[in-house]
């Protein structure tokens, strides 16, 4: 494209004389705070046709194209509509400092600050182990600590791995289009540190019609790559799901699960385990989800992965002493959670009988991973934690938060063997609107369950009983937890933990219509439910949803004292790029103040 640099004067004072209505989009978006050397790419969307012989776009006065290094692909109508862009792809930035970037068609003019930062020149931490129990929320937390650790005289007779650890902050959760965000755009602001908006990973939100051209962000995985780590992610959801996919996926829609195995294969992740084989197998095999004939099974082998398709196989991997790269699918879908892999096997485990769990998928991970000198960051995700929450399933989510924990336990036993040379981190992606408000007792008079809903000083406390894994060993109980919801559809409340099956709240009638499941109508006591989400039309809801509420971090290891007070959620990645010190790269051209 033919670009004419103003002088910055010039620009401000278009700016001053354009009609707000009219304004340019800019990406990376305004306040957006950039790791020195990591890669972004650089759009200006303008709000019709614009006339290149009058475009100007200036970074800190200068030409842009002077500054980044080289000129962008100017796109006159982007996608056949009247409207015209300009982009350019995978730049960086190494001086440290504030940039003022300003965009004018000659009409109009809009501008942005971003702030970029360096990291000390110093590793503080060998590795990052960073859980993330998805939706996990106070509610959980409380709710497994009673689970598993119990109550004597008033006071909780043990604490949760991840409540004794010496650094805490809340994180807020909001992204860029609402205050209400998504597992793919929370997740995707720790491994890039950039805001977005819902469904997007590794990407911000443009007007790009295909999901994966709008404007990339750098992940942790391709940075921590860069710097010579080893990367991991488990998880006991689907791998293309959102958490594990912010590690390296670049698609403003989270579902496009073809697309996210590519990018894992691309990545040369080191250590990837989870379920949802069938997006790995060519479209001809029977079971296959995938669109093309792309066998990722072979692929993966072919470039020196091992793999595994039970514990046992992954253990052995593992134990081998050789197996630097691990890929590990244990289920056509979700891994099944604790509550079910351990006690009522229900779920998938009469299919699948030798799945993981989220601890020993983590233990297999280091010990794949740590046989790279340099060091490692692993994402660990329980993330049925979310999935049992969205399907109003107390007993599930809080076995998983148990899981979760005893995950986080098993991490700090092997940093503190290892060097305590391991930054290690815990928090949510985003939370749900649960609480423990009480206890419900069965041998309460009365055959109305909910009038067996204890509070206050009739609550007392609940009747589980720990195996040495904290997970009680009798869910069923006469005198059990009170855990609701705040935002639900219309449902029968049971009172009950669900020993058959995960709870399914609400069904879609045939006119369409949200309506509670008549499955639950006829067990003894249940309360017919009016939900308070909608039940028609885009939104309408079968099951719980996320809530804005901030998310607890905690922390310790090198690197943790930085965890504090309250954070916007990307500070997190910061934290971890200063620990690792991946800043990094030249710069595409020149930087501040030339």
């Amino acid at each position: 494209m033919r670009s004419i640099p103003l002088s910055l004067a010039l620009a401000a004072a278009l700016a001053s004389l354009a009609p707000t209505a009219a304004a340019q989009a800019i990406y990376p978006i305004n306040r957006a705070e950039i790791l020195s050397g990591a890669r972004f790419d650089f759009k200006v969307e303008f709000p019709g046709l614009a006339d290149p012989a009058r475009v100007s776009v200036t970074i800190n006065g200068h030409d842009y194209a002077r500054v980044l290094g080289r000129s962008a692909e100017w796109i006159a109508r982007e996608d056949g509509k009247e409207a015209s862009s300009l982009l350019l792809r995978d730049v960086s930035l190494t001086r440290p400092g504030r940039y003022a970037v300003t965009a004018s068609d000659g009409a109009s003019s809009a501008s942005v600050e971003w702030t970029v930062y360096a990291t000390p020149g110093r590793r503080a931490a060998k590795n990052v182990i960073l859980f993330i129990g998805d939706g996990f929320s106070i509610g959980h937390r409380t709710a497994a600590r009673l689970l598993s650790k119990g109550v004597e005289d008033g006071k909780i007779k043990g604490k949760l791995a991840m409540d004794d650890m010496p650094h805490m902050a809340l994180l807020t959760t909001q992204g860029t289009d609402s205050i209400i965000t998504d597992s793919a755009n929370a997740a995707h602001t720790y491994t890039t540190g950039h805001k977005s908006c819902v469904n997007a990973l590794g990407v911000y939100c443009s007007r790009a019609a295909n999901s994966l051209d709008h404007p990339k962000v750098e992940t942790l995985t391709s940075l921590a790559k860069r710097k010579g780590l080893a990367v991991g992610v488990v998880t006991n959801a689907e791998i293309e799901d959102a958490t594990p996919a912010a590690m390296v996926a670049h698609t403003r829609r989270r579902s496009d699960y073809n697309d996210i195995v590519k990018m894992y294969y691309d990545s040369r992740i080191d250590v990837l385990m989870g379920g949802g084989s069938p997006y790995f197998l060519p479209r001809s095999t029977p079971g296959s989800k995938r669109a093309d004939e792309d066998d990722y099974i072979a692929r993966f082998r072919d470039a020196g992965y091992a793999l595994a398709t039970t514990r046992s196989e992954m253990l052995a991997a593992a134990k081998d002493g050789k197996t630097t790269k691990l890929l590990g699918l244990y289920n056509t879908g979700n891994v099944d959670g604790a509550l079910d892999l351990k006690f009522l096997k229900k779920g998938s485990v009469a299919k699948f009988p030798d799945q993981p769990d989220v601890v020993e998928e983590m233990q297999a991970a280091i010990r794949v991973l740590s046989r790279n000198r340099n060091g490692f960051v692993l994402m660990v995700e329980s993330a049925r934690i979310d999935k049992y929450s969205h399907s109003m399933d107390p007993e599930r989510a809080i076995y998983d938060t148990i899981m979760l924990d005893n995950a986080v336990g098993a991490a700090r036993e092997w940093a503190g063997a290892n060097g305590n040379d391991t930054l290690i981190l815990v928090t949510a992606d985003h939370s749900h609107p649960v609480s423990v408000i009480g206890t419900v007792d069965d041998n309460a008079p009365g055959e109305a369950m909910r009038n067996k809903v204890r509070i206050y000083e009739d609550a007392g406390f609940p009747d589980y009983q720990p195996n040495d894994e904290g997970y009680p060993v009798s869910v069923d109980v006469p005198r059990r937890l009170r855990f609701v919801f705040g935002a639900y559809p219309d449902h029968y409340d049971t009172f009950r933990p669900f020993l058959d099956g995960e709870f399914v709240p609400a069904i879609k009638s045939s006119d369409g219509v949200m309506v509670a499941n008549e499955k639950y109508k006829d067990v003894p006591g249940a309360v017919p439910r009016v939900g308070n989400l909608p039940n028609t039309g885009k939104r309408a809801a079968n099951q719980g949803i996320h809530s804005g509420d901030d998310v607890v971090l905690t922390a310790m290891g090198p690197g943790a004292g930085k965890v504090r007070g309250q954070m916007e959620n990307t500070d997190l990645f910061r934290v971890i790029a200063e620990a690792l010190d991946l800043a990094q790269g030249k710069s595409t051209g020149k930087t501040s103040g030339q």
